[in-house]
């Protein structure tokens, strides 16, 4: 076997090419922009580069054909809770099914960040933010939200043979859109209905710059510091909501208020991915004209739900309730453009919003993917992620 870095326009496309010759025979997978793969690895692109580095290799066979691939990084800005020692990641993983060449690879990258100074090596995850490409496909083998990773299932194997323990899991919930929220989601919803003081709207897309800010007041006090998330400005989330335009539903974006202060948010999108299995990880003007058409014409019949956050002198209050009840005043309308709703992953660290999304009525657990850690010092006592409070 040969192990060859990525160096240049040959060996990159030789990169993108791996995940196709590995993943080709596999109704499931839907392959992945390849500018978004690419952009990862783009200091133009990626501001992780700001405070880390990436490498990456392609793995071929003693005849000269793909059968792996990997990218190693560290970023300084990468801390979990709890953590007391430097960590770096690996990410973009693709192997056939055998352990010496997924040995290989995992080998390579583990003495790249050894190099770095770390002391172990977190993964599959990004180079970059949590919500693309991040975790193993453990549970729920279905067809991957847009820039969700996915993976054979034989992975499980390779990583755990090789000494990856379980660092946390990440859990997705789903449910018919169409379908009645439970009970107690409606009576603590009709509760809150009741209140003059308690509103809820969604987004304009000509006033992005007032749910820039209510978007940054909600995170930053409901999720920054959880699984190592960090603060985020009104110009990053500007920045979000711009690029998100093009796609975005406004009828899926839901800002609730109390006397006009924000105090929960429930950001959910149209799964694009539905559109772009068919382009074949290209996406040039023919595939920007196609992509336009079916928005029109054969729209996503899916949404996910990318955020879901409450301030915390409001939780356990019932404005979850609250504002799914509100949101289903919209979506469960006539002409019902959306049969089906998944929730991208909250960690198991998080139990809170873990019990929010098993009681809103028939949700179920979707898939599930796991971050894994390997410590370089195997005598050294492994310890889970921590429970956020």
């Amino acid at each position: 076997m040969q192990l060859i870095p990525v160096t240049n326009k040959a060996t990159a496309q030789q990169f993108i090419q791996t995940a196709v010759l590995i993943n080709k025979n596999d109704f499931n997978w839907i392959r992945p922009l390849d500018k978004d793969i690419s952009e990862v690895f783009d200091k133009s692109k990626n501001k992780a580069f700001r405070f880390g580095e990436v490498t990456r290799w392609v793995l071929k066979d003693n005849n000269g054909q793909l059968i792996g691939r990997i990218a190693a990084f560290f970023n300084k800005k990468y801390k979990n809770k709890g953590d007391d020692i430097p960590v770096g990641g690996i990410g973009f993983f693709e192997c056939i099914n055998h352990q010496d060449a997924a040995d290989l690879l995992f080998d390579n990258a583990k003495h790249w960040l050894i190099q770095q100074g770390v002391e172990a090596m977190d993964g599959p995850i990004n180079f970059g933010e949590r919500d693309r490409w991040w975790g193993l496909i453990t549970k729920g083998f279905t067809p991957p939200l847009y820039c969700m990773n996915y993976n054979p299932a034989y992975y499980i194997t390779l990583f755990e043979n090789y000494g990856f323990k379980l660092f946390y899991n990440q859990v997705c919930f789903a449910m018919d859109a169409q379908k009645e929220l439970a009970k107690k989601t409606m009576d603590r919803h009709r509760i809150h209905e009741a209140d003059p003081d308690l509103t809820i709207g969604t987004i304009k897309k000509n006033n992005f710059e007032k749910y820039a800010s209510d978007f940054t007041e909600v995170y930053n006090k409901a999720w920054a510091g959880h699984g190592g998330l960090k603060q985020m400005n009104k110009e990053q989330v500007l920045l979000m909501f711009k690029k998100m335009k093009p796609v975005m539903d406004s009828s899926l974006i839901f800002f609730a208020y109390h006397k006009d202060a924000p105090i929960a948010m429930f950001i959910n999108m149209p799964d694009i991915n539905q559109y772009f299995k068919h382009f074949n990880g290209k996406f040039g003007l023919l595939q920007k004209l196609e992509f336009v058409l079916r928005q029109k014409f054969k729209r996503s019949k899916k949404f996910v739900g990318l955020v879901f956050g409450v301030v915390p002198e409001w939780q356990a209050k019932g404005i979850d309730s609250y504002i799914i009840g509100e949101a289903r005043k919209i979506i469960q309308v006539p002409p019902f453009l959306y049969k089906e709703c998944e929730v991208q992953w909250i960690g198991d660290f998080n139990p809170k919003m873990i019990n929010v999304l098993e009681h809103f009525g028939d949700t179920y657990r979707s898939r599930n993917l796991v971050t894994f850690r390997y410590l370089f010092d195997r005598a050294k006592e492994f310890i889970r992620h921590p429970m956020v409070s």
